[in-house]
């Protein structure tokens, strides 16, 4: 018999299935949930990926700040990047307290503005630690209070030392001015763009002896979509690292030592001659035209013996060669 069926039987199968006759398996489907709907061109997917090269940017410019604080303070703080985060501006104006400290910059040339978050925490750390204190302060953070003149100079002072490090930090990639324009303690008088708008969020955290507190920097998705490219690009810090490297190298190099030592003359003596030497002998000589200057027993210049404000000197005539060494 053969396995194969003929047209006539698989039509009666069929006719059987539609009719009833023949059961067949029915595999209930599992309700998990309802569906959803997903945009597939919302700025939220196209942004998920990493930004490797704004990456880089922050990390150049956490070094830089932990330099200019330990020159403002005096004090050693711990400056490291939180990473970075891309929201929503509602979700991440969610998170805030009132008071918050939110100050409106404009990054030129890039479009729109974007926001410098102080955490009051760190401004009253500084505060105290500015003027000598110990970092102990008490503040009631559910009081929507202005800062203080005082407290707004420091914050002030803040913002034009992050304003030269981000200028150095994103140098290798282009050139940036950052101006400030407002200050808002209240997070809804600090929209920067819409709630449904996307944010990219790079945060510092800043830690003293005493207390501290985090800094995000928050850029609007639209504002670095036109220079995405450049941030998608995994830039190479070789050659900015090997240059300070060599400057290093160089300056503490200047600083070394070295021992300096001229050859005014050489004769060469029998052993006899100098085993028969005693008090007051002479030795003739011819005296040189020029004298070998060497540095830790390496010839380096050429020289003539004189006579300088009354000291035996040495004039440099000329350098050594090394191909006549």
């Amino acid at each position: 018999m053969s396995d194969l069926l003929s047209q006539d039987e698989i039509n009666a199968l069929l006719q059987g299935v539609d009719d009833g006759d023949i059961e067949t398996e029915i595999d209930e489907f599992e309700d998990k949930g309802s569906a959803k709907s997903y945009d597939f061109s919302s700025q939220e997917r196209i942004v998920r990926r990493r930004i490797p090269t704004l990456e880089m940017i922050n990390e150049r410019f956490s070094k830089s700040l932990r330099t200019s604080l330990f020159k403002f303070l005096h004090r050693s703080p711990e400056v490291f990047m939180s990473g970075i985060q891309i929201r929503k501006f509602s979700q991440y104006v969610d998170g805030l307290h009132v008071p918050a400290n939110l100050n409106i910059i404009r990054f030129s040339p890039l479009r729109g503005r974007a926001l410098i978050e102080i955490d009051p925490a760190l401004i009253f750390t500084v505060v105290d630690n500015f003027f000598g204190g110990g970092g102990q302060f008490y503040s009631n953070t559910g009081e929507a209070r202005e800062f203080t003149l005082t407290e707004m100079r420091i914050v002030q002072i803040l913002l034009d030392m992050m304003f030269k490090n981000l200028k150095e930090a994103w140098k290798p990639v282009m050139e940036l001015n950052f101006d400030y324009m407002s200050s808002e303690i209240n997070p809804s008088f600090a929209s920067i763009v819409g709630a449904e708008d996307i944010v990219v969020i790079s945060t510092v955290n800043i830690a003293l002896e005493s207390g501290g507190g985090d800094i995000n920097i928050v850029m609007p998705y639209a504002m670095i979509e036109p220079i995405r490219a450049l941030l998608d690009t995994i830039g190479d810090d070789s050659e900015e690292t090997d240059i300070t490297w060599k400057h290093s190298l160089r300056s503490q190099l200047m600083g070394a030592n070295l021992g300096l030592n001229g050859l005014l003359l050489e004769k060469k003596i029998s052993i006899g001659e100098a085993l028969h030497f005693k008090k007051g002998d002479v030795i003739p000589i011819d005296m040189p035209k020029t004298v070998l200057v060497k540095a830790e027993g390496i010839p380096v210049f050429t020289g003539k013996a004189c006579v300088s404000e009354g000291y035996y000197a040495v004039q440099i005539i000329d350098k050594v060669r090394a191909e006549s060494i």
